[in-house]
């Protein structure tokens, strides 16, 4: 439309163009004020309790990015909403601009009434002034255009108040639950029992009882059987882990093989964890879950994922958690390895 004005009135000369070129200027740096307002906005919001802290980190460019790709996400999302209609989301602006400058002539009102005195009151009669305007302001546009794409931010702005004051309650509780002045317990310590579960003896189970040997002497390696490499553990199990350990002068890991008449092995590991638990209530118990490091994302897609399950499921039920991970060997040294 600009571009249709400034033609009808000025023809297609060199002012056409230098009115083109100032325009997308303007444009450009409306949108980047927005980009760069807008996660500093947040930050505030965020340091006062009322948004995810997350969104006062700076990110590795040294901005607040969580504050950049939750309005972008918010422009993608209005787009797709009005059909890429830009002339369609005016009366979201103008609701949500001429709001804000009622809050803020209503907060200087309240703040010359605080301040009391003569000089004072044309400052806030200015003020009292603007905020009836806009206000009127506002409730014209919601009324003329709720149906063109104003109700969003009528709908908007209070489920934003209700969820930002929800995220402070939440920050409040936790700190209320957290919060602790008493000194350090340092009674009845003792190391916790380690239950680490194995499909079969291999390198990554190998450094997983390493590190389980480190933290306690009594370590429970759990096997599933489900119809594999059981007995094969069995018979490698005296030679491999009890000969090594006994001729260190270290406490045997003990081998508990679960049975799983329907092959699944996540629950019953679980349920030997919780019986641990009710058994030793004054113990910790930790679970070890050995894990392979693929050198390439795609290489997890050929794995099965028993080991997050079982992670998210002892999250779940607050159980403590050791991941040990073996990073695999890159492709040259698996070949030479593999060649010799």
């Amino acid at each position: 439309m600009l571009s249709q004005l400034v033609g009808a009135v000025a023809g297609r000369n060199a002012f056409y163009y230098i009115a083109m070129v100032s325009i997308l200027l303007v444009l450009a740096l409306s949108a980047n004020t927005a980009f760069a307002d807008f996660p500093r906005v947040c930050r505030a919001v965020a340091q006062d309790g009322y948004l995810p802290h997350l969104f006062a980190e700076r990110g590795r460019r040294l901005v607040y990015s969580y504050g950049i790709y939750v309005l972008a996400g918010l422009c993608a999302f209005l787009l797709i909403l009005f059909g890429g209609v830009t002339d369609r989301l005016i009366p979201l602006y103008a609701v949500g601009a001429f709001l804000a400058f009622t809050l803020s002539q209503t907060g200087m009102v309240m703040h010359w009434q605080r301040a009391g005195g003569r000089k004072s009151r044309p400052s806030m009669l200015v003020n009292g002034l603007g905020a009836v305007a806009t206000a009127l302001t506002v409730a014209v546009v919601v009324v003329a255009k709720f149906a063109a794409g104003a109700w969003v931010t009528v709908v908007l702005i209070p489920a934003m108040i209700v969820l930002m004051v929800s995220v402070r309650r939440h920050y409040d509780r936790v700190a209320a639950e957290t919060a602790s002045s008493t000194p350090l317990d340092v009674s009845l310590l003792r190391p916790p029992l380690v239950v680490m579960p194995v499909r079969d003896w291999d390198k990554v189970a190998q450094k997983g009882l390493r590190y389980a040997l480190n933290i306690s002497p009594e370590v429970h390696v759990v096997h599933v059987d489900i119809g594999e490499d059981t007995e094969h553990l069995r018979r490698k199990w005296p030679a491999l882990v009890e000969a090594p350990t006994k001729r260190a002068g270290l406490a045997t890991p003990r081998l508990v093989v679960l049975t799983s008449p329907y092959r699944d092995v996540i629950t019953p590991i679980l349920e030997y964890v919780l019986d641990l638990e009710r058994r030793h209530p004054n113990r910790q118990v930790a679970v070890l879950i050995p894990e392979m490091v693929e050198p390439h994302w795609y290489h997890y897609f050929l794995h099965n994922q028993r080991a997050q399950w079982l992670k998210a499921l002892l999250l779940l039920k607050d159980g403590g958690i050791v991941s040990v991970k073996r990073r695999r060997r890159p492709h040259a040294l698996a070949r030479a390895a593999w060649s010799s």
